[in-house]
């Protein structure tokens, strides 16, 4: 599963991107991919993993987990 650093998110849009460890390009992260009960957002910097599908503008972020 491929991890990443949360480059930035906007909570009251409720998207934003991922850089991944990897190098690659960045990849769209929208709220409705995040795994946890109630308020889901991200913050800056924050370590996550998460699985990639192709999105209607690209890549995107699925199935993201917080890591610890």
């Amino acid at each position: 599963m491929p991890t990443g650093t949360v480059k930035w998110f906007n909570e009251t849009k409720g998207f934003g991107f991922i850089k991944p460890d990897d190098g690659g390009s960045d990849v769209f992260a929208h709220y409705s991919g995040i795994k946890s009960k109630g308020f889901r957002t991200l913050k800056e910097n924050q370590r996550v993993e998460y699985q990639v599908q192709q999105g209607q503008k690209g890549l995107q972020a699925v199935e993201i987990n917080i890591l610890a």
